[in-house]
This record gives C-alpha cells, sequence and structure tokens, in this order.
C-alpha cells in the first residue's frame, strides 16, 4: 500500500512544516512586550572591535567549537548525503535500504551525541531546532524498526501463501520460459527512470508476455519471486543475527499492522527531506542567532517563501531527472493513459492560487494594529496577483473548460462536414500535451518587482534584486521549453529531458536560497561582519550547482537500484 506523492503534497508541506517550525523556534513568551518591539529574552553580549555591543550567538561563541563544528558537518553528511539514498533505495525497494538507513543513524546518532557533550550556554531559549531534531531522531529510529519488522513479516507470509505445483504445470512453466528469453532479456535491462518495481511502467509489456499464457503459473511464480526478494531484504542475510530475527519477528505483528506500518513508512519516506530542511533552515537560524521577537515574521516570510522556490527547482529538476514519468509529469506522455490526469501545471497554478488566496491575511503582522504602509499594499497587490494567476491556470487546464471553449465552433460546422473531413476535426497534437505559461507569468512579475524593490540598505536592495533576476531567468527558461514543445510535442513514455529545464531549476534553486538569504536579520549580520551582496552570490551559484549534480546522482542511484532487482529476478526466472 503506496499513498500518492504529488508535487501539491510537497510544496503545500513545506509551507505549513516550516511556517509551524519556524514559529515554534521563535515563540514568544507571555511577558514579551510587542508595542515596545522588545522580546523578553535575555542573551550574553559581546563587545566587538568598533565598541558595538552585539548579542552572543553560538556564531561567536568561541568555546568548544570544535564540538559545534563537528556536528554541523556529521548532519550535513547524514541529512544530505545518507538520507536521499536511503530514500530511494526504500522507493526501489532495494535489498540496501535498510544498511544504509542504519548508516544513517549511525552517523546522526553520533552528530547527536558531540551536541550533547558541547557544553555552552543557552544563547537562543526556546528554540525549534533542539526539539525538531530529536523529534526526526526518533521518528527516523521507528521507519527503521518499521522496516526490519516489514522485511522479516512479509518472509513469514511469503512462506505460508506457498502453493504446490503439479508436474503438467511445471512442464508447461519451463515451456513458456524458453519461449520467452528475449523478452526477459529486455525486461533486465530496463533502466527503472521514473518508475518503481511494483508499478506501472516500460517493462509492463515483457512482464505481461511471458505471464498471459497460463493463469495459475504467474501467481505461484510471483509468490516465488517475491519470496525470494523478501530473504535480501533483511539484516546480514544467512548470519545469526538474521536467522534470530526471522524467529523472533513475524510472530510479533498481525497483517493489518504491517500494513499500517507500511503506510507509515512510506509516507515518511516521502516527507522526511523536507522536514530535514527545515531542520537544517531552524539550525541555521539558532546558529546565527536569528529572528528573535517580533523579527520573527520577517523571517518567516522570507524562509517560508524562499524555501518553495528553492523545493520548486529541486522538483523541477527531479522532473528533468525522470521522476514522475509514470504520471506524464516528465515532459512525456503518460504510460498509463486510463483514469483522470493531473498535470503538473495544475498543480503550480493550485499552489499559485493557494498562496494568493491565504497569504493575503499575513502580509501585515509585522505592523499589526499600525496603519498600512506603501509596502504593505505592493505585497497585498502581489497576494492578488497569486490569486488570480492561479485560477486563470487551473481554468487553462481543465479538459471541461476547454472543451467548451470548442463547443461555439463545432456547433456551427455542418453535421456532413465530420463524414468528409474527419481529419480536419481531430484534435491538435498540442492540445495532448500541456502548456500553460500562467505559472511561469507569474514567477516573472514576481521576480521584475523584487528586482526593483527599495529596501532599507543598499545590500538588501542588491540581494533582493538578485534573486528577482534569478526568477525572471527561470520564467523565460520555462517559456522556451513550452516553444519546443509546441514545435515538436513529446511522443514518447520517456523523460523528456529539454535542456531548457535545467536552467529553470537552477534559477529556480539559487533564487530560493537567496530569497531566504535576503530576510532583514541575514543582510544585517553581512553588513556587520563585513560582507557584501556578491558573497551570498557567489557562495549560492557554488551551492546550488553542485546540489543538481547530486540531485541528478541520487535519482541515477535510484535507477542502478531498479535495475538491479529487475536483474535478480531475472536470474531467479532462470534457476527457476
Amino acid at each position: 500500500m503506496r499513498p500518492p506523492s504529488p508535487t501539491f503534497v510537497t510544496f503545500t508541506g513545506a509551507i505549513l512544516l516550516g511556517l509551524a517550525s519556524v514559529a515554534v523556534a521563535h515563540g514568544h513568551d507571555e511577558d514579551m512586550n510587542m508595542n515596545m518591539g522588545e522580546s523578553s529574552i535575555t542573551r550574553p553580549t559581546i563587545t566587538s572591535g568598533a565598541n558595538v555591543t552585539l548579542p552572543e550567538t553560538y556564531f561567536r561563541y568561541g568555546e568548544h567549537s570544535g564540538l559545534l563544528a563537528a556536528h554541523i558537518f556529521l548532519m550535513v553528511v547524514a541529512w544530505v548525503f545518507i538520507l536521499p539514498i536511503s530514500v530511494m533505495l526504500s522507493i526501489s525497494r532495494s535489498r540496501y535500504n535498510l544498511l544504509v538507513q542504519f548508516v544513517f543513524l549511525a552517523v546522526n546518532g553520533a552528530g547527536v551525541l558531540l551536541l550533547t557533550i558541547y557544553n555552552a550556554p543557552d544563547l537562543y531559549p526556546n528554540n525549534a531546532h533542539h526539539k525538531l531534531g530529536w523529534i526526526l531522531t526518533w521518528i527516523m529510529g521507528a521507519q527503521a524498526v518499521m522496516g526490519v519488522i516489514s522485511a522479516y513479516t512479509r518472509r513469514k507470509d511469503d512462506r505460508g501463501a506457498f502453493i504446490p505445483v503439479s508436474t503438467q504445470n511445471i512442464e508447461q512453466h519451463q515451456r513458456i520460459h524458453n519461449m520467452s528469453q528475449a523478452q526477459m532479456y529486455r525486461f533486465s535491462n530496463d533502466s527503472g527512470q521514473g518508475t518503481e518495481p511494483n508499478t506501472e511502467s516500460l517493462r509492463s509489456q515483457s512482464i505481461s508476455s511471458t505471464h498471459s499464457d497460463d493463469p495459475q503459473l504467474p501467481d505461484v511464480r510471483m509468490e516465488h519471486e517475491e519470496e525470494d526478494q523478501d530473504e535480501k531484504l533483511g539484516l546480514m542475510h544467512g548470519s545469526k543475527v538474521d536467522k534470530f530475527l526471522s524467529k523472533k519477528i513475524p510472530g510479533l505483528v498481525s497483517g493489518r499492522l504491517l500494513r499500517v506500518f507500511q503506510f507509515f513508512y512510506n509516507v515518511i519516506d516521502r516527507v522526511i527531506l523536507i522536514l530535514g530542511f527545515v531542520a537544517m533552515s531552524t539550525g541555521i537560524v539558532t546558529y546565527g542567532g536569528f529572528f528573535i521577537g517580533p523579527a520573527v515574521f520577517n523571517g518567516l516570510a522570507h524562509f517560508i517563501k524562499g524555501g518553495v522556490f528553492f523545493w520548486y527547482g529541486i522538483l523541477t529538476i527531479g522532473r528533468w531527472a525522470g521522476c514522475f514519468a509514470d504520471i506524464g509529469w516528465a515532459w512525456n506522455i503518460k504510460p498509463n493513459k486510463g483514469g483522470r490526469r493531473i498535470t503538473a501545471e495544475f498543480v503550480e497554478s493550485f499552489l499559485i492560487f493557494f498562496y494568493g488566496s491565504t497569504n493575503v491575511f499575513l502580509e501585515h503582522l509585522t505592523a499589526w494594529g499600525e496603519e498600512w504602509s506603501a509596502q504593505d499594499l505592493e505585497h497585498i497587490s502581489i497576494t492578488a496577483m497569486f490569486f488570480g494567476g492561479g485560477l486563470c491556470g487551473m481554468l487553462i487546464e481543465s479538459t471541461r473548460i476547454r472543451s467548451l471553449l470548442n463547443a461555439t465552433k463545432l456547433s456551427q460546422i455542418h453535421p456532413s462536414y465530420g463524414s468528409e473531413k474527419s481529419q480536419e476535426l481531430e484534435e491538435p497534437k498540442s492540445y495532448a500535451f500541456p502548456m500553460n505559461p500562467i505559472p511561469a507569468l507569474v514567477i516573472l512579475l514576481l521576480g521584475l518587482m523584487m528586482s526593483s524593490h527599495h529596501q532599507e540598505s543598499m545590500v538588501a536592495t542588491m540581494i533582493h534584486s538578485q534573486w528577482g533576476t534569478l526568477l525572471v531567468g527561470a520564467a523565460f527558461a520555462r517559456a522556451a521549453t513550452y516553444i519546443l514543445f509546441y514545435l515538436s510535442p513529446p511522443a514518447s513514455v520517456l523523460p523528456g529531458r529539454p535542456p531548457t529545464e535545467l536552467i529553470t531549476a537552477f534559477c529556480l534553486m539559487a533564487g530560493g536560497m537567496i530569497f531566504m538569504a535576503s530576510a532583514r536579520d541575514l543582510t544585517e549580520a553581512m553588513e556587520a561582519n563585513g560582507l557584501d551582496a556578491m558573497f551570498i552570490f557567489t557562495v549560492s551559484m557554488g551551492v546550488i550547482t553542485f546540489l543538481m549534480a547530486w540531485i541528478i546522482v541520487v535519482v541515477a542511484i535510484k535507477g542502478w537500484a531498479v535495475r538491479r532487482e529487475n536483474r535478480s529476478a531475472f536470474t531467479y526466472r532462470q534457476v527457476a
């Protein structure tokens, strides 16, 4: 049982989780004086070389800094490098999943241990990073336990489902096997990009061709194949630990509880990377001592919106790499045309509409109870643009609306016209593929607005101009993608991989990262430490290009895992 993982769930989850987590990170005490704009939290202060008194933060705290640096290093290794591989192997049902998962737990546990040893005063009281870190550690530990229980319980279920096979059926099985060697060779060479082992994919024809001749044997054979695969999903196959767990675990849970475990296991797989992103963001906030008191609202606005654009870019490069190909979101045609199709452009338009309809109530929080400023009205106008643009985009993606738009022209055609010139009444090829420029238009307008958005300092103005220009670049690159596919609509179920989408992904990820860095507290910290706008720009370019390369590698690892499991299944069929 696998829950759906559409893009709107990811984006909406990022918005809500970011809002909740960062808000907790900077929760107000009951005695905070909001009218005076002062926080009741008192922190140690230091005096800089320019005789300027600055609040003490973990960044400036010098004692035992090596332990804190080691904690940060291990957490980056665990959550940026090891965890994505574990998620991909889990989605691919790879035999190496549990091994990588326990490696992640070991590295994460070492990072947590170093932080507990770190001896420093509480320089950021009531921060969310501490709480969220422990919650995620327990969640990942529980997922590993559920994975072990699921793997060993399935062994029992598969063995109990064994069906004896007659001699006649065995002979027929051998005959079918000999006739399907060429087709199975094709199956073994499937890359698995954009698909998962037990879902609809490009290899469906080869599977059906080898299993359709006999109504009984396919089920029996698949039972053996799943049993053989599940045998390899355990820990240290064939060892004493493996034998011990095989005896003790299967009787612990029922089939219904196992399905519940599997559901939550899959849910964690699909949200844990976003939760890790939120944890790392709150870690940066805690480390630098940002967004204390009323400044939390400015931090929320920049981190949530910038984070959404950052993840928008990640999903864009994921689509380029082949993710979501089974639902036609990888710039391809949908392999299985049955069922109702929800396009990626509809999801993008819905998210724009959702942002515009909800954020209109949040643009005056920093000056609640005071007069509206010109900037407040500007922000309200932006939310109105998102509201209208998202609504327009959803209407464009509605097949019913497009059918009604064609109704007037069709009603004027003589009834005999269709029989004589039916070819002229066929829908254009462009109808089969969504080409909706409205989301890109909204991003373009937002980028233009932010490029000229006046700020209190020159550094802040330049940083806003940087990420605004990057969003403009993303919109132009997406427009180029639509031009390419309008001239030559996709005709294959394989991922289209338009080169322009690499530029779109880069601009969105870099623009989102710089958007987060343009918060008032961060720009003031940059100025206080003698840094200019070009510093954050160059750092972001390096980080984003590296992340893009790593994302491509991670998706390729998923393809390698799927191919390896397919090859193992094919080898087992040959032996059988």
